[in-house]
């Protein structure tokens, strides 16, 4: 397709994760004219994760638009695989993305939308369009501890280079996937872990194949776990954890801390459904829209992938739950009857 630059289009997509390039694949297999925005990269959220990070999925369910992920052994993607095969799946359908351009205003206008969009090396833009598709996805900022010491630089919500925690006192926050992974990984860097999770008891969609290993170390006491227990105050080297039980009220204890990892999730950014005037309900903001064409309230704007669900603390939108979307949101632009419901994903690990 051609570069649509300050343009008049049917279709804008926004985001440019899975879900959000397998919605642009199904447009292109229509001919339907569209403009695909994204504020990083491809797969942003995705190259969020931490290094070496792998899927709790399967490759043939995180697969978009019927191209197989090619494994020599068979096992789980890695992040650094799965990016690779995005940028395999974007030049094999010759995908235009505007990369490293943010969306900074959105409105109805006179048959459409307006957008006005920023680009990392100051150019500004402003496009046309009869359609949105917000495919802008679930984990937009990291939820907030807000507690004092919460903004000191040695917090954070990302692991990054394991290489870093070497010989640090590194205190863990949470008791699901991330948090978890993040243990093993630092205690076999050479770090003196300890985790505290609210909950008296870890998650029970903690990825099977870490579970064991988890178990085994806290058993040994190679990480110290403290469940039942929140942070309340972040000093420079020390965190004080107070009692969740009814039997132990005001009880607390201080440890010593060189780093201080928060895993206890993500936000989603819901601004532009906001600017578009979409109902988004409960503290989630989970936005109203027709389950057979992912349409919201405001006719001609659609969401798609993990955005539909808001912010999410139990996940039940994904991935491989959220192909169907593209299917839906193609056809309905196009004005093709919707497609016939998914069989029901089911979990290897329910």
């Amino acid at each position: 397709m051609t570069d649509l630059n300050d343009s008049r289009t049917s279709a804008i997509v926004i985001g440019a994760g899975p879900i959000g390039l397998e919605t642009a694949i199904r447009l292109t297999q229509r001919k339907i004219d569209y403009l695909h925005i994204e504020a990083g990269q491809i797969g942003q959220i995705i190259a969020d994760f931490p290094p070496l990070t792998q899927f709790f999925s399967s490759n043939e369910r995180i697969s978009i638009a019927g191209v197989p992920i090619p494994s020599a052994t068979q096992a789980k993607c890695r992040r650094e695989e799965y990016l690779a095969y995005l940028r395999a799946v974007a030049d094999q359908f010759d995908l235009l993305i505007k990369t490293y351009e943010r969306v900074i205003d959105i409105h109805q206008s006179t048959g459409g939308f307006t957008l006005h969009t920023g680009k990392r090396n100051g150019e500004s833009h402003t496009y046309q369009t009869r359609n949105i598709i917000l495919a802008t996805g679930g984990t937009a900022s990291p939820r907030a501890l807000n507690i004092p010491g919460d903004d000191l630089p040695h917090v954070t919500h990302d692991l990054g280079d394991i290489h870093q925690y070497w010989r640090e006192r590194v205190l863990i926050i949470g008791g699901k996937n991330s948090a978890v992974e993040s243990a093993i990984r630092c205690h076999y860097a050479g770090a003196e872990v300890t985790i505290s999770y609210r909950g008296s008891e870890f998650s029970p969609r903690i990825k099977y194949w870490l579970r064991p290993e988890l178990d085994m170390l806290i058993k040994k006491g190679a990480i110290d776990m403290h469940f039942n227990t929140i942070p309340t105050r972040i000093t420079p080297t020390h965190v004080t954890l107070a009692s969740t039980k009814d039997d132990r009220p005001g009880a607390t204890v201080e440890l010593e801390a060189d780093r201080v990892l928060a895993m206890i999730g993500y936000r989603a950014d819901m601004s532009l459904c906001r600017m578009l005037g979409v109902e988004l309900n409960g503290e989630a903001e989970v936005p109203t829209f027709h389950e057979e064409t992912m349409e919201t309230n405001v006719p001609g704007v659609y969401v798609a992938g993990t955005a539909s669900a808001g912010t999410q603390s139990g996940f039940q939108v994904y991935i491989e739950n959220s192909h169907i979307h593209a299917d839906r949101i193609a056809r309905a632009i196009a004005g093709e009857a919707p497609p016939p419901p998914p069989k029901p994903v089911i979990l290897a690990e329910s």
